[in-house]
């Protein structure tokens, strides 16, 4: 179904490929964990500079590791704790340049320089966060933003509690 192919056009257009392939994916697929799991391996696969991209899923008390591709990762993250756990408190995306700047991050890769964490909420109840990392400083900007939130809106139709 998919192949290793390189992206072509402009950002814009290379991000609407990643958004309608994601659509196909997890189209009339009811299991969250195979979405998630497809989802995450699209995003590597699409996006340069970058050591980790998963999920880590609320469980009504803290994050859990979810789906992901990289090195193994720190399994829990409490609530207000780290990039993670601060964007999912707040129910923001942080886009963080630094990670090494940022109060009480937790260095799951010591790869990594920056991150971009985008909160997944479903029927207005926090579901979990997309988490990614870059071994480069300032790899995120504003339209990785953008792009990365629309992603996670497709997938959050696709999701229940």
């Amino acid at each position: 179904m998919f192949q290793n192919m390189p992206y072509e056009g402009t950002r814009n257009e290379q991000y609407t490929q990643v958004l309608s392939q994601l659509k196909s994916l997890i189209h009339d697929e009811p299991s969250a964990i195979a979405n998630l799991s497809n989802a995450s391996a699209l995003l590597k696969h699409f996006l340069s500079d970058t050591n980790w991209v998963g999920f880590y899923l609320y469980d009504g008390n803290e994050l859990v590791l979810g789906p992901f591709q990289g090195l193994p990762a720190c399994i829990r993250i409490p609530m207000n704790r780290g990039v993670c756990g601060t964007a999912a408190a707040k129910r923001t995306t942080l886009l963080v340049a630094d990670v090494h700047e940022f109060p009480g991050h937790i260095a799951c890769d010591a790869a990594s320089n920056s991150e971009i964490v985008v909160p997944i909420i479903v029927d207005g109840a926090l579901y979990g966060v997309l988490d990614i990392d870059s071994p480069l400083k300032n790899r995120f900007d504003q339209e990785d933003q953008q792009f990365l939130e629309t992603f996670v809106h497709i997938l959050e139709g696709q999701l229940a509690l």
